[in-house]
């Protein structure tokens, strides 16, 4: 009976870090997704995945999150707000410096996380990818920037 009892208690934790380790990811994978429509600098993509990364920030139960969420949310509204997509840009350089610190709280992904730096905009952007696609300028100057660090 014991061992049933801490099969079962181990169980149910497993399941929790499942859950979380999956809201982590899909939080991550909407900011991911808004980084990719700034890159082709649509402004009505970016309006769009800012809305997506919102519902994200906005259902997640991680308690990592709680002392970014209202940061992540203001500037993800404004880029959702946005008319133009400089505007955009410079939303996003604020919450991407968020994002960079619940990342490093939290422990986001199993996967690495590169934290690029654009040298022109001297700020920060987080990708699941080495090649690096500088949502700041996008296709004007698509690879401008380097690699400064790696979270695991």
């Amino acid at each position: 009976m014991k061992n049933f009892l801490i099969t079962l208690a181990m169980a149910g934790f497993s399941i929790l870090s499942v859950q979380a380790q999956e809201n982590r990811n899909q939080v991550l994978s909407a900011y991911y997704q808004l980084k990719d429509a700034l890159v082709q600098g649509d402004v009505k993509k970016v309006a769009a995945q800012a809305a997506g990364f919102i519902k994200e920030v906005k259902q997640s139960d991680l308690k990592e999150i709680n002392p970014f969420k209202d940061a992540l949310l203001k500037n993800a509204a404004g880029m959702e707000a946005g008319a133009d997509i400089n505007g955009q840009r410079k939303e996003f350089a604020v919450l991407s410096t968020t994002m960079l610190a619940f990342a490093r709280a939290a422990k986001l992904d199993q996967q690495a996380i590169y934290v690029d730096y654009c040298p022109m905009k001297k700020t920060y952007w987080l990708s699941a990818e080495k090649a690096i696609k500088n949502p700041y300028y996008g296709a004007t100057m698509l690879s401008c920037g380097s690699i400064t660090d790696t979270l695991q």
